[in-house]
């Protein structure tokens, strides 16, 4: 199954590890440092041109989404009930 993340942006429901709204970003010092680590990785992904309102963690990525995490989240759960 997939979960799309907005744009043209798919990734598969396997993949994803966490959604978090995107003023955790903001609250957490360790968040903070993770998304740092990742972007000099480059591993960091911002979806389209709209303000970002979550973050959405995979074992490659780290995608900025304009999605909201409680969207996102009913769609992951909407999966994994299946």
């Amino acid at each position: 199954m997939y979960i799309h993340l907005g744009g043209e942006k798919i990734i598969r429901a396997m993949e994803l590890v966490a959604i978090f709204d995107i003023s955790i970003e903001q609250s957490s010092k360790l968040s903070k440092q993770f998304v740092a680590g990742a972007m000099k990785r480059k591993d960091v992904e911002v979806i389209g041109e709209e303000e970002s309102k979550s973050i959405v963690i995979t074992k490659q990525k780290v995608y900025y989404s304009p999605i909201s995490s409680s969207t996102l989240k009913k769609r992951a759960h909407s999966f994994a009930a299946n």
